[in-house]
């Protein structure tokens, strides 16, 4: 498998999460792949890609130069990316959940949704803005 191969599916099974977090929010399922099960398998492949290729970088992470050496190795660069769309996609679990303890219907958060898996934390800020304001009961929530 190369890297280009390993961003691509990585892509689309994150997209399909997204989808079902989309349309199917309330099955309990649903929760469980986006929470579990696709965090867990790009959180094993990440493990796997850095222990196999991190010590042969001469990159690191106490600089910007030594983080850009890092992610100039490609399989580096797609551990980053697998990085980048568990969490996003934790994120947007979250979101859901703590949007139904809210109240907040579900076709304002889809906006969030869709703006968290291409920007992250400007969809995570889009969502705590707008429930918090509208819908501010209901503060603790947990993934």
């Amino acid at each position: 498998m190369t890297p280009d191969l390993m961003f691509t599916l990585a892509n689309m099974v994150a997209a399909a999460a997204w989808l079902l977090l989309a349309t199917a929010p309330r099955q309990r399922w649903v929760s469980v792949v986006t929470r579990l099960i696709v965090p867990g398998l790009f959180a094993m492949v990440y493990v796997g890609i850095a222990a196999a290729t991190l010590s042969g970088s001469d990159g690191g992470f106490s600089s910007l130069d030594g983080v850009a050496r890092l992610f100039e190795h490609r399989w580096l660069l797609t551990a980053g990316w697998l990085h980048y769309l568990a969490f996003d996609l934790l994120l947007g679990t979250w979101e859901v959940r703590d949007a139904q303890r809210r109240g907040v219907p579900h076709l304002l958060v889809v906006p969030c949704l869709l703006l968290t898996f291409m920007l992250g934390p400007a969809g995570w800020l889009l969502y705590t803005v707008l429930s918090r304001s509208r819908y501010p009961h209901a503060d603790h929530c947990t993934l």
